[in-house]
């Protein structure tokens, strides 16, 4: 059964929902029958979506709502959050989406981690800030999903401060699930997406094809609507060459440097590319 906050007339509100995998999600929540917002910055990109949403939705240009708010000012948040109470009612699913992906070096420049920062883990905090309180007030089921990375878990070398950010909102992500679980009276409840390679602008990197190997938005949509009817909360999504035995490996040998006191990243050490090969193949 879908999960009770994707409902007719329900509102989900999506921080990123011009393009990707945001816009993905938009469009199935529309295609639903739910009231959406999507919030982005870019105001042809917004109209353009406006348009898309507004065509599939039942009640049209009524039940759409676009927003241009940069994510990592809380004050510009916390406005979206009253606008869309007063257009809407209220929330009941907030989709922490919204992430760039520059690239970055250990020792490049200030500004470039900062903004990194401010948008991928500091736009997750301010939008949960801005929403939760009034989501668990109002008593209704809903959802918190914040979009993680693989690259949170494993940490692979070569963008820091990507990595950086995607492990604070797994951090953050787990901190809040715990928080509504023991928060009296709460039907709210967090999830963290991980998505696989998925094909979209910040991904593509020059690329009009998508490759083979990735998914498109829409099935990481897919995927994403059911696990959480599932309820899982880590929603861990495969792509077209990476299966999540794979992924499991990864993950448990990247834990293992902690407890077998290996080299920091040993999965990329040369004296330990034979060790993770064969610990790979025992699935």
């Amino acid at each position: 059964m879908p999960h009770p906050a994707m409902s007719p007339n329900h509102v989900a509100v999506i921080s990123g929902g011009a393009s990707g995998i945001g816009l993905a999600a938009a469009l199935r929540f529309a295609k639903a029958g739910m009231k959406v917002c999507i919030a982005d910055i870019g105001a042809d990109r917004l109209r353009e979506a406006e348009t898309k949403l507004s065509s599939v939705a039942p009640g049209g240009p009524a039940d759409i709502m676009t927003a241009a708010v940069d994510v990592s000012r809380a004050d510009e948040v916390a406005g979206l959050e009253a606008a869309v109470a007063q257009r809407f009612g209220g929330t009941d699913i907030l989709m922490n989406n919204a992430g760039i992906g520059p690239g970055s070096t250990m020792f490049g420049p200030s500004d470039n981690w900062q903004r990194i920062l401010a948008v991928n883990l500091w736009g997750v905090i301010n939008g949960t800030q801005a929403f939760a309180p009034n989501m668990i007030a109002r008593g209704r089921p809903g959802l918190i999903i914040s979009t993680g990375s693989k690259q949170g878990i494993t940490t692979p070398p070569g963008d820091p401060a990507y990595n950086v950010s995607k492990a604070g909102v797994k951090s953050f992500t787990e901190a809040l699930q715990h928080e509504l679980r023991n928060t009296a009276g709460c039907r709210i409840s967090a999830h963290l997406l991980i998505p696989g390679f998925v094909f979209t602008g910040l991904t593509a990197r020059g690329r009009t094809e998508k490759p083979a190997g990735a998914w498109t938005a829409e099935q990481t949509v897919d995927f994403m609507i059911e696990r959480l009817d599932a309820g899982d909360f880590y929603i861990l999504c495969p792509d077209n060459d990476v299966p999540r035995t794979l992924d499991e490996r990864r993950i448990l040998w990247a834990a293992g440097d902690i407890v077998e006191n290996r080299p920091a990243l040993s999965r990329w050490h040369p004296d330990y590319a034979v060790a993770f090969a064969a610990f790979v193949k025992q699935t």
